[in-house]
């Protein structure tokens, strides 16, 4: 008699009445939804923070740029008449952000080097790099005139080059296209990557915990370790479903009443962040550039492929996290076992990272598209840039036969493993398991 739905329907309904599930449901939004806001709270608060700023202008001429500030939180003193250790000394009293010394010398490229800033603490790496940006712009200008170069006519002489990438096919694209592509991909394969360990970890603990209370000795006597196996994987990948659907719904209502209580402007952070891009000299077609993304992403062929090679990934090594579970007879010995499944997840994590952003389509990242290990992260990493329908289906077909032969695989330690006690398994032990 078939008895996998009902182990399926043991496994699910025991997940998700447990207490700590249903609490964790609850509170895992309510956590890292208060975070994300407490984070931006205290950004937006860093960030409007007032400054007072002493220049001490030697050459008289150079301090004239600070008249207005870029985000309007720093005021400017400029001070004349006073030598720098009057001013240090000036600074520190009033207490003042920091003061910045100009001196002058006989040439640009000696006030370049021997400009500083003085202050009570670490200035922030931010508004130095904007004082640098100021200070290089007018010296460089400073020194064309000298040299008798005209500023005006160099301004308007300079070219901004804007590469415009296409296919053969007419498709366009651009840097912040595939770097978006990237964040899609490795958005994926990170989520793969947490579910992966999160619901592993508690189908091993499940097996774990059956074997020492020996209820296990039961179960085993009317159904077949392979169904009891699949049984538990299922279960547990449904139970973590659900839960992760409650996270997306829970963690959307969230961040609006959080958004609404706390004041924090959602808004006001995409044009933070947009100001900083600008700052850096990204394109000014913003919006223009978001709806390339939206519109050269293969939407359908992404979902379809996340979740299938989704379930595919989750099944592989789920499969393995319940072998370990079979053998071993507590936690703490799970470790030694753990590595191997690690290391691929965490390569490809790394691999499809690096090697997908350089060339989504070199032969390092196919290689790893193939390998049912590393294929369920990698190939997602790759799919927005364009992946051959025949390269994901061999890809597919390839991580559900592992699949296939690593449930046959755990299942042969599963057999053995469940019914081992007060011997600490080791590599050599569960070889000749297999052999049985």
């Amino acid at each position: 008699m078939n008895h996998l739905p009902l182990i399926i329907k043991r496994e699910y309904l025991t997940k998700v009445r447990n207490k700590s599930f249903i609490l964790m449901t609850f509170l895992s939004p309510l956590i890292m939804i208060g975070l994300f806001m407490l984070i931006f709270y205290l950004t937006q608060l860093n960030n409007s923070k007032e400054r007072t700023i002493s220049i001490l202008d030697e050459t008289g001429t150079i301090s004239q740029i600070f008249t207005e500030d870029e985000d309007e939180t720093t005021t400017y003193n400029i001070l004349k008449g006073i030598s720098l250790e009057e001013a240090k000394k000036q600074v520190q009293e009033t207490e003042e952000y920091g003061l910045l010394h100009i001196p002058k010398m006989t040439s640009t490229e000696e006030i370049a080097e021997q400009i500083k800033f003085y202050s009570e603490d670490s200035p922030s790496q931010k508004f130095i790099s904007r004082l640098e940006r100021q200070l290089s712009k007018e010296l460089t200008d400073v020194a064309m005139v000298k040299n008798g170069v005209e500023v005006e006519l160099v301004e308007s002489s300079k070219m901004n080059v804007a590469i415009v990438q296409e296919s053969f096919t007419g498709e366009r694209t651009s840097k912040f296209v595939n770097y978006s592509k990237l964040g899609f991909g490795l958005a994926a394969g990170y989520l793969l990557f947490m579910f992966i360990i999160i619901y592993g970890n508690m189908i091993m603990r499940s097996v774990i915990e059956e074997k020492t209370n020996r209820i296990i000795e039961v179960i085993i006597s009317s159904v077949k370790p392979v169904q009891l196996l699949m049984g538990k994987i299922i279960g547990t990948s449904l139970a973590g479903i659900t839960q992760f659907l409650m996270w997306v719904i829970l963690g959307g209502i969230m961040m609006v009443v959080f958004s609404l209580v706390f004041g924090v402007d959602l808004a006001g952070m995409q044009t933070a962040q947009q100001t900083e891009l600008l700052a850096q000299g990204a394109d000014m077609n913003m919006q223009m550039q978001i709806s390339e993304v939206y519109q050269s992403l293969p939407l359908g062929n992404l979902v379809v492929a996340f979740f299938i090679f989704f379930i595919g990934g989750y099944l592989l090594y789920s499969s393995l996290y319940a072998a370990i579970g079979a053998a071993v007879d507590n936690e703490t010995d799970t470790q030694q076992f753990m590595m191997p499944i690690m290391v691929p997840l965490i390569l490809a994590v790394y691999v499809g990272g690096f090697t997908v952003l350089e060339d989504p389509h070199g032969t390092v990242a196919t290689i790893f598209s193939y390998i049912p290990f590393t294929s369920p992260v990698v190939m997602l990493m790759r799919i927005p840039f364009g992946v051959p329908l025949w390269q994901q289906l061999i890809s597919v077909v390839i991580l559900y036969i592992s699949f296939t032969g690593t449930v046959w695989f755990a299942s042969k330690i599963y057999r053995v493993g469940i019914l081992m006690y007060g011997k600490k398994a080791s590599y050599k032990e569960i070889f000749k398991w297999l052999k049985y």
